[in-house]
């Protein structure tokens, strides 16, 4: 276990952020510990993924390797991928399907469920080498982990204390993750990309909606989620999940951006391809645009018709893998399918946000740099971390974060 790391938070708590807490390689290797390690449920894949006996999902909780399995009885299972004998990765491949899963180093065999089932040469060749004679097969297996599903989703957490999931997600959040996802999900596509920048930061960045028809004009210009739609932002009772919510059929007026002089609303807002941005109402609530962080690292998004849920992977201080899946459900015409695909444009490797949020979010990371002393200023909308369900012109869903992460990390003023 990493020492303890001495940081005094600054006054102000979620309002101000230590520029330290991005680049500091101990840090980094506290949250493994508290957070990635700690008391806390973590998304590992979909549902969808591993719905077959014998099915097999690498994934990662924070940097440890994780597997996930579908047994021959349909249980699903959590395991580190880490071999009980010299601790090389079990499962190599992203998915699989095998009865068993075996170690390619000393070819170690293990059931789904990660009890070992034998070892090589365990009673030697010909009488000699092998295992002591009080080598006992069924105190070595893969560590296990705890796991939970949820609106077709798959989470796990290291400890037996954590909370049940519904829980730890509350109320208000377990609803609206089964309004988008707790349908059968189709996956339509994925994509991941490296994002360099400490994970903290696109963590601030999905919960900011602030930034969003700031910084990605199309949304703006071709109004697909602007600030003067009815929405809002609606935080867990804990404070560390929240929902951000937008409205396109109450599009009022553009003066608001007119007269702040956001570059984005001058542009022209003629498509080309007008039919991308055309949808069919998939729910009664008139939402259109929804951004759903679930503390730490997950994403559930829809703008339009395109569903998403995108993961971090912490790769070190000042890299992370952001992985993108897209997503459609098993009902869905050929036509949804098509626009699905389509709008995924907006979005994905092909559009602007995967773009436009990697490259923001490295500027901070350089530009904290060698900055320690120094915090960031979230007052946006005022000081607390609350709901809002009549302005997204706040940061509170990013002080909720901060909330959340000094409660964990146990950082104090």
């Amino acid at each position: 276990m990493a020492p303890p790391v001495s940081l005094r938070w600054p006054a102000g708590g979620a309002t101000r952020v230590p520029y330290r807490v991005f680049s500091d390689p101990a840090i980094y290797q506290m949250e493994q510990e508290k957070i990635f390690r700690g008391p806390i449920w973590h998304y590992l894949c979909l549902a969808v993924e591993v719905k077959n006996p014998g099915d097999i999902r690498t994934t990662w909780i924070g940097d440890t390797p994780i597997i996930v399995t579908r047994d021959e009885n349909g249980e699903l299972h959590g395991m580190v991928n880490r071999c009980a004998h010299k601790g090389a990765l079990v499962c190599l491949k992203d998915h699989d399907n095998k009865k068993s899963l075996t170690c390619v180093y000393h070819a170690w065999n293990y059931r789904l469920d990660g009890r070992l089932r034998g070892v090589a040469f365990q009673k030697g060749v010909k009488g000699k080498g092998g295992m002591p004679e009080d080598f006992d097969v069924s105190k070595h297996r893969l560590q296990p982990i705890r796991v939970s599903v949820m609106a077709g989703i798959v989470f796990g957490t290291f400890q037996d204390e954590t909370p049940p999931l519904e829980e730890f997600l509350g109320d208000r959040i377990t609803a609206f993750l089964k309004r988008n996802m707790d349908h059968p999900l189709k996956i339509l596509g994925t994509h991941s990309q490296m994002i360099h920048n400490n994970w903290k930061l696109y963590a601030e960045n999905v919960r900011d909606s602030y930034h969003a028809t700031l910084l990605h004009t199309f949304y703006t210009t071709f109004k697909v989620n602007r600030l003067d739609m009815d929405g809002g932002i609606i935080l867990s009772e804990k404070k560390w999940h929240h929902i951000s919510y937008s409205k396109r059929a109450t599009l009022d007026t553009a003066a608001e951006y007119q007269s702040a002089e956001v570059h984005s609303a001058k542009y022209s807002s003629e498509l080309d391809g007008p039919q991308l941005l055309q949808a069919w109402d998939g729910f009664d609530d008139q939402i259109t645009h929804s951004i759903q962080t679930i503390f730490p690292t997950l994403v559930s998004q829809l703008t339009l018709n395109s569903l998403a849920v995108r993961f971090v992977v912490p790769r070190g201080v000042d890299k992370t893998e952001l992985f993108w899946i897209f997503l459609g459900y098993e009902t869905d015409t050929p036509e949804q399918e098509k626009m699905r695909v389509m709008q995924a444009n907006l979005t994905g490797a092909a559009g602007l946000v995967a773009l436009e949020d990697g490259c923001i979010n490295s500027f901070v990371q350089r530009g904290t740099r060698g900055s320690d002393d120094k915090a960031s200023f979230i007052e946006m909308g005022g000081r607390l971390a609350e709901s809002n369900e009549s302005s997204r012109a706040t940061e509170a869903a990013v002080r909720g974060f901060w909330h959340g992460y000094q409660t964990i990390m146990g950082f104090h003023e």
